[in-house]
């Protein structure tokens, strides 16, 4: 035995290492796990996923969990149980018109001292009408990612069927209704109408923009608004001309028929000659691939305007982990980070310069006429910024929605929204 001992003795000795045992694998360093929460169309998964991934390629300490709810309202249900529950994700997109209950609140972690302190990105490289609306009591909130319109998507090949030029850039209010009953069509002579010329969301936020062509305005004070302002012989006007699309021109599809088909499933199959839809419909019809399409801007009344769609990266003031969640919002809103989503189709980015750039503007890429957003931008107003505008729209939205479809008078309808939206102002 001892001359066993005295054999591994030497053994050590002339080969070092030669019986000492393998060194423990090293510990992988503990990444962090950011919870983000979206609602998007199914088309969004692959878009936000590879910013997320872009993002921890980048930033290996991270790891980004997303999780998409396309229903808006189960969004919405989601982020408040969530926060009532004291487990709300580290960081949600959001829109400007709904995030005033969750900063009032108090459940927003402000980006504002954030990007003060940020060496990678700047205020002044984005867009001031999308930072104005998630501004709140003079403190930015959340860092907006988009800057978004309505505009009019076209079916081109239902124009050249009918012998119609395109929109011009400055047709009116009356080329829009000509144009829509033109491309309106009973084709097979059964007295029922089988292509519609519109469609349209019968809501403020697509009434709104002809509101203000018109001289007249959503609520009585944009900035510290009391009631309601539909009453306005400039609003009431603009107002009986949207529903009148569809209750005295009949170009857009009535209530049965909406219910049967929606209006954008009509485009996707080329049985709609246009569409009112934000930026958020370019990736969905850019799977197309039985006809071409393009956009036009909204038709001008009376002055040009129209209505800011923007979404924000938005920040839990609980989040156990802000330090990383403002380095993904971050990198998000760098130039590169936001060329990865105007690729995509999906957004019209709220930097200045890539939206000026063939990230945004590429002419190989549906649709031709992206210029359109941008010459939007100069005349975008947003609605009002309450913690109770949600309840303010929703009164809103289920009368207009009533006279859109010719159910109740549009006096009936204005009447009602006043009423049952006047306990939601201060």
């Amino acid at each position: 035995m001892l001359r066993i001992a005295s054999c591994l003795a030497v053994c050590v000795v002339l080969f070092g290492a030669c019986i000492a045992p393998a060194a423990p694998p090293a510990a992988e360093p503990e990444r962090v796990l950011l919870s983000l929460l979206i609602s998007g169309d199914p088309t969004d998964d692959a878009a936000y996923q590879a910013l997320a991934d872009a993002f921890t390629a980048a930033n290996p300490d991270v790891r980004v969990e997303l999780l998409n709810i396309p229903s808006a309202g189960d969004f919405r249900r989601r982020l408040a149980a969530d926060f009532a529950a004291g487990t709300p994700p580290d960081l949600f997109l959001i829109n400007y018109r709904r995030y005033g209950p969750f900063v009032a609140g108090g459940a927003i972690e402000p980006v504002g001292p954030y990007l003060a302190r940020s060496e990678r990105i700047d205020a002044v490289e984005f867009y001031p009408q999308a930072l104005d609306a998630f501004t709140w009591q003079d403190t930015l909130m959340c860092l907006p990612q988009n800057v978004s319109s309505p505009v009019v998507y076209y079916n081109k090949r239902l124009f050249d069927a009918a012998a119609l030029a395109y929109p011009a850039d400055d047709w009116t209010w009356d080329d829009f209704v000509a144009t829509a009953r033109a491309l309106t069509a009973d084709l097979d002579g059964d007295g029922v109408v089988d292509q519609y010329g519109l469609g349209i969301e019968p809501s403020i936020v697509r009434a709104a923009p002809f509101l203000w062509m018109n001289g007249g305005d959503v609520v009585d004070d944009p900035e510290r608004p009391t009631k309601l302002a539909l009453d306005s012989p400039a609003a009431r006007d603009a107002l009986a001309w949207f529903t009148g699309l569809q209750t005295e021109q009949h170009v857009v599809p009535d209530a049965v028929a909406e219910a049967a088909e929606s209006s954008v499933s009509r485009f996707l199959r080329g049985g709609l000659g246009m569409f009112v839809d934000s930026r958020r419909a370019t990736p969905e019809f850019r799977q197309i691939d039985s006809f071409d399409w393009d956009v036009a801007p909204l038709p001008a009344g009376k002055a040009r305007a129209s209505i800011l769609h923007a979404d924000a990266w938005c920040m839990a003031a609980t989040g156990a982990h802000k330090d990383a969640a403002w380095r993904f919002v971050e990198f998000a809103n760098t130039r590169a980070g936001q060329e990865l989503l105007a690729r995509s189709g999906r957004t019209v980015p709220s930097r200045i310069d890539v939206a000026e750039s063939p990230a945004f503007l590429d002419p190989q890429a549906q649709p031709a006429n992206s210029q359109v957003f941008l010459a939007a931008i100069p005349a975008m107003r947003s609605l009002p910024k309450l913690a109770t505008w949600l309840d303010v729209e929703s009164a809103i939205d289920a009368e207009l929605e009533q006279a859109f479809y010719g159910q109740i008078t549009l006096d009936e309808a204005i009447q009602a929204a006043t009423e049952r939206s006047a306990e939601f102002f201060p």
